[in-house]
């Protein structure tokens, strides 16, 4: 298997850069929507009926939030040539399974605490394997919008990545309260790629009546920043002078830390953030990508570990660090590793 994702590149209106992704991306998107359900059911059963619905419930709140984004779904569904109903499950997935997305230990930094060429966000993601395959960077140039550049599932409408106004994200599930419908948490995410500053990016997600919970991690041009989005509201942590934010799955905010005794600990969150705040210094050692690349490598407690294998866990134990990603939004630079950051090298993709 080839070290380096598949790159995309498509621009113009929503509409024709949705189509654009569904004629580039066809094999992949058919390929993802094939098997998106069957996937789900490996840590919750769903049945095809009920996440139609679902889909088509979602429909309407995705339209009030951005109707350019619904525009690009529907562009995408007609490139691919599958319906709008399969496309939008691609996004509800995490809807499906709340509280089990994606497990993943994640920071962010300031200019000042990193070595590397600008301030830096980066995290491993944990996840289901079978979904490589479709795995893309993909870049879109909106007509009037940011561009940005995405790691991603084929079809998904946003995810992790960054813009070229210095907005760089991660994201891992955050365990908590949900909702059956609302608005997409990826729809949320994108509009975010839409902004410039960290208030606006806060004001986009908060304008969303949200379906589910979830965590973004920023750098912005004002600094790193940890979003805890819940059904409610957004809640926003900083460094704090440390010049570091480190975020796994669990909620920090001292509203929301009393939510954690209603959820099971998610694939341990807790002895992660833990580990990767030792090795990365709370941001008292100027970070270079070898540092940042040193501490996604590591095993403590492995195969549960911050580099992630599988192991015996009968939920989520198929789960690995399906890649990993270090991102210098200023530059507009990622570094992107294809499976275990520990067994395959980092790629480097460049937004031009």
């Amino acid at each position: 298997m080839t070290t380096r994702y598949r790159e995309i590149e498509v621009s113009g209106t929503h509409l024709e850069i949705g189509r654009q992704i569904g004629e580039a991306a066809r094999e992949e998107i058919r390929g993802f929507a094939a098997i998106a359900l069957e996937r789900v059911n490996k840590t919750i059963p769903v049945s095809r009926e009920n996440a139609l619905a679902t889909c088509r419930d979602s429909i309407p709140y995705i339209e009030a939030y951005s109707p350019d984004l619904l525009a690009e779904l529907r562009g995408m569904q007609e490139g691919a040539g599958i319906s709008l109903e399969e496309m939008v499950l691609l996004q509800i997935r995490n809807q499906l399974q709340p509280d089990a997305d994606a497990g993943c230990t994640s920071f962010s930094t300031t200019r000042q605490a990193s070595a590397a060429q600008s301030a830096i966000v980066g995290q491993n993601w944990d996840n289901d394997p079978a979904l490589d395959p479709f795995t893309v960077v993909l870049t879109r140039r909106p007509v009037n919008k940011p561009a940005l550049m995405n790691i991603t599932q084929a079809g998904l409408i946003a995810y992790i990545g960054l813009n070229d106004s210095g907005i760089g994200m991660c994201m891992n599930t955050l365990p908590a309260p949900s909702r059956r419908l609302g608005v997409p948490h990826y729809f949320a995410v994108r509009t975010i790629y839409e902004t410039t500053t960290l208030d606006d990016a806060v004001q986009t997600v908060r304008r969303a009546a949200r379906a589910i919970p979830g965590n973004v991690i920023l750098t912005t041009p004002q600094g790193p920043a940890d979003l805890e989005i819940t059904v409610d509201d957004v809640h926003v942590l900083r460094d704090e002078g440390t010049g570091l934010v480190v975020h796994t799955n669990h909620c920090l905010h001292p509203d929301l830390v009393p939510i954690n005794d209603d959820f099971p600990e998610l694939i341990q969150s807790k002895p992660r953030k833990a580990r990767i705040e030792k090795i990365l210094g709370r941001g008292d050692r100027s970070l270079s990508i070898e540092n940042v690349k040193t501490a996604l490598r590591d095993h403590e407690n492995y195969p549960k570990s911050i580099c992630r294998h599988a192991n015996e866990h009968p939920t989520n134990g198929f789960w690995a660090s399906v890649f990993s990603v270090i991102i210098e939004a200023e530059i507009g630079r990622m570094h992107v590793s294809r499976g275990n950051p520990c067994e395959k090298p980092y790629e480097t993709y460049q937004l031009n």
